[in-house]
């Protein structure tokens, strides 16, 4: 549903703005606006596809000039990443937003798993795991993909050597513990896939696909780059990165 809906919706907006008024109420609960490409919107459609929710894409990359734009579609978050609005509330932080759709849609099939955990202590793990991911991963791993993978594109951009070994240092430190827990488990919170995997996927794939230099850290560590190939070979990652290399229905030349 959501493929179709977001290329009907994509190619019709410039010709015809009252389209859009009809499709607003008749699209799917769920709409994320932002670029596939955007770390924080592929974590979101990520959880979204591994839920199996229905959703509507609204491309922010479609959009290059002002136009004026429905209602609905005034959705801006401050840091120009990732909007989910579902029925009349907006939520912007992409961890935020899994927590939501992995508790809302807790089981929307009977071979899903909690993204969650079961249990108390499952729970628990989770959250302990996605709480490194935020605030032990999630800055050395947005340092080096900007700096690494993007920057080289950015004319005059410089890059500081010494800060770049002392990022890698520092995730290397983060990813010694995973090595460490991922020696007993297949996952980080257990033998299950939950959220405290998923939230990894997007600054870990450009690390590995984009970087040289995080594809050899990730290498290095045996049971890091096992479960990398694991979690990066799921169906709902697949569809984000066929997404992501769609070509946005309006770009301005």
């Amino acid at each position: 549903m959501y493929a179709t809906w977001e290329r009907r919706f994509s190619g019709e907006f410039e010709a015809d703005p009252s389209f859009l008024c009809s499709i607003e109420k008749l699209m799917a609960s769920v709409t994320v606006l932002g670029s596939p490409a955007c770390t924080d919107v592929a974590r979101v459609l990520a959880c979204l596809f591994e839920k199996e929710v229905d959703f509507q894409l609204v491309r922010q990359d479609n959009f290059k000039r002002e136009r004026k734009l429905p209602e609905f579609l005034k959705l801006q978050d401050p840091s120009g990443q990732v909007t989910y609005k579902e029925a009349d509330r907006t939520l912007f932080d992409s961890r935020a937003i899994c927590r939501h759709v992995s508790r809302k849609f807790a089981r929307a099939r009977k071979n899903q798993n909690n993204l969650l955990g079961t249990g108390a202590l499952e729970k628990a793990l989770v959250e302990q795991w996605l709480q490194v991911e935020e605030q032990q991963f999630e800055k050395p791993s947005s340092f080096l993909l900007f700096n690494l993978a993007h920057a080289p594109l950015i004319d005059e951009h410089d890059v500081d050597p010494e800060e770049i070994a002392r990022q890698i240092e520092k995730l290397s430190d983060v990813l010694d513990l995973y090595e460490k827990r991922l020696a007993s488990s297949e996952y980080l919170a257990g033998d299950k896939f939950t959220l405290a995997d998923l939230t990894h996927l997007p600054n870990s794939h450009y690390l590995v696909n984009n970087t040289e230099k995080g594809r050899t850290l990730f290498k290095s560590k045996a049971n890091v780059y096992r479960w990398w190939e694991a979690i990066s070979s799921r169906e709902s990652w697949r569809m984000v990165l066929q997404l992501q290399e769609e070509r946005p229905a309006l770009l301005e030349k």
